[in-house]
């Protein structure tokens, strides 16, 4: 990315890891647990997040709570950080993450944070590309040239909630590098995606009058025009991630415009 590189919008990327719900069960396939078969429910072990392209990670987990399930202390220092927010980077996290956060800060008592816009890497996958796999250890090990999603070194699999759950300090040190390396990779994925996709105008977080691309950058430089049923835009590329943009202004005249005749 170029030195001309700001960041109007303040973008959260954040990770959630939650205990697993524990049930009574009479067999391994096809079961329909019902609520009374439920021992313990979910609740969250662990989080991680950034502000993108700033060097502080923060991290919280519940491993020296008196009562694992209490895990009030851990939302409110997310909760903090997504009323900050003013867009958020997720894998995943518009079925998962931002969802089960909601469940437990109202379960907790807790108002909702400000409102704030999502943009989800499997979402973006999905809608532009057709990979074998849009899961995020596939992506970041075929798109990621620095940070891979990890794999479990000493605690594979379930294991390494179960020991979490267990109090098992080693294990709950895994789960801090795993969360923590799960954001990194995630803010590399997100680099490498944005550019192919629009759904939000990064212009509106700022009163400049330059054109900000969806990387952050203004290092533009005219490449053509775009045209829509309505008018003809000027097109910019950035030299930082490659990705078009277009002004907003329309390029043709009001005569013009009155003659355009949209289909009925």
């Amino acid at each position: 990315m170029g030195n001309n590189i700001t960041h109007r919008p303040k973008i959260l990327l954040f990770d959630v890891e939650l205990a697993p719900i524990l049930g009574y069960v009479w067999a391994l396939f096809d079961q329909n647990v019902g609520l009374n078969q439920i021992y313990k429910d979910w609740h969250f072990l662990s989080w991680a997040a950034k502000w993108f392209d700033e060097e502080t990670i923060f991290y919280m987990d519940n491993r020296d709570a008196k009562n694992i399930e209490d895990d009030k202390k851990i939302l409110h220092g997310l909760w903090d950080l997504l009323d900050e927010a003013d867009i958020v980077v997720t894998q995943n996290g518009k079925k998962f993450d931002s969802k089960k956060a909601n469940a437990r800060f109202i379960l907790n008592g807790m108002k909702p944070p400000s409102p704030y816009r999502h943009i989800d890497t499997l979402i973006l996958a999905k809608r532009h590309f057709g990979f074998t796999s849009n899961k995020l250890e596939y992506l970041t090990d075929k798109l990621n040239k620095k940070h891979k999603k990890s794999q479990h070194k000493k605690f594979t699999g379930f294991e390494l909630w179960s020991e979490c759950l267990k109090g098992n300090k080693e294990a709950w040190e895994e789960m801090r590098l795993y969360n923590i390396d799960d954001i990194l990779s995630l803010e590399e994925l997100y680099k490498k995606l944005i550019p192919w996709d629009n759904s939000i105008n990064f212009n509106v977080y700022h009163d400049e009058e330059d054109t900000f691309c969806t990387c952050g950058s203004t290092r533009l430089i005219k490449n053509g025009y775009s045209h829509t049923n309505a008018g003809r835009f000027h097109r910019y590329y950035c030299k930082d991630c490659g990705s078009n943009v277009r002004d907003k202004k329309n390029l043709l005249e009001k005569t013009k415009k009155s003659f355009l005749k949209a289909k009925i």
